[in-house]
């Protein structure tokens, strides 16, 4: 072997040394539990007897399932078609807000931020509080003499919006901190030179800031689109899919069949899970070619 060859040979080999850790776990918990669940979407298995193949039988039964069709597919819909466009405008605009020199702009930054870093769990607890029948929300309402005997959490009507604005309210610092990163990216010249022009601050937001964010836009929307499609700890700790399957949602229905059914569906749960990722698939797809990629030059 030529002392070249040899040196190769070497590099390759301490290269795959440092990886292996991380080819162990990813190849284990990424590769084979992936190809596991697959091979269980096609299988009755319900934990404590071998799986029995049955081919197509769970995605075919989801067509029959009206727990899915009736209630956890439209509720994720609605729930991403809300949630995703309302958290991305507003955390841009609360971006573009604190790129000013403004005073107390650091003060203000953590402030919005804070939600981010904080448990959904403890957040989702101190929202039940506050919208409980006689929370705080209802107390300000009585104050300001609006209707205040509202049940949000236990209102067909009320139950998933509520939630919605929880997850609004509690996601916007992350991608607020994103677009103040690529905000902070953009050449002042650009700015300097649309004022010269003549250009007022909405111009130059509409016409500037926001083409040069484009490839940020779509990597916060479609950060947006696989947390809303597969909302679960504010449902779960909230309303567990009340009232009347109201707040019901694909994945914590995948947690109801895997987990909560007396006799678990590990094969229906597992089928649901790739449908749902199919879904996540196409929706980023579809999104890619409405947002384009590329800041216009």
């Amino acid at each position: 072997m030529s002392p070249r060859l040899r040196r190769k040979l070497g590099e390759w080999l301490t290269a795959y040394v440092f990886l292996s850790p991380y080819l162990f776990v990813f190849g284990t918990f990424t590769v084979f539990a992936v190809g596991f669940a697959f091979y269980l979407s096609f299988t009755k298995y319900n934990l404590f007897s071998p799986p029995k193949w049955i081919g197509f039988a769970n995605y075919t039964r989801l067509l029959q399932d009206e727990d899915f069709i009736k209630h956890a597919l439209p509720n994720t819909l609605k729930y991403v078609a809300v949630v995703v466009p309302v958290q991305t405008v507003i955390s841009l605009i609360v971006a573009f807000a604190l790129d000013q020199e403004i005073k107390f702009r650091r003060l203000f930054r953590t402030l919005f931020y804070v939600p981010s870093v904080t448990s959904s769990v403890v957040i989702s607890l101190i929202f039940m509080w506050m919208f409980n029948k006689v929370g705080a929300v209802n107390s300000l309402l009585k104050m300001l003499g609006l209707p205040s005997h509202i049940d949000w959490l236990n209102n067909i009507h009320t139950a998933l919006p509520t939630i919605m604005a929880v997850n609004i309210w509690s996601t916007i610092g992350t991608m607020m901190i994103i677009f103040l990163a690529a905000l902070q990216d953009i050449p002042v010249t650009y700015y300097e030179a649309a004022m010269i022009d003549g250009a007022n601050r909405f111009q130059i937001f509409r016409y500037i800031t926001v083409p040069l964010l484009r490839p940020v836009i779509f990597f916060v929307v479609t950060m947006g689109l696989i947390g809303c499609f597969q909302v679960f700890d504010q449902i779960y700790v909230m309303t567990a899919g009340g009232p009347l399957g109201s707040t019901l949602t694909i994945a914590y229905l995948i947690y109801k069949n895997a987990f909560q059914s007396t006799t678990p569906r590990m094969g229906y749960a597992s089928a649901m899970a790739f449908v749902l990722a199919v879904m996540i698939f196409v929706a980023t797809m579809l999104q890619r070619r409405i947002i384009e990629t590329e800041p216009y030059e």
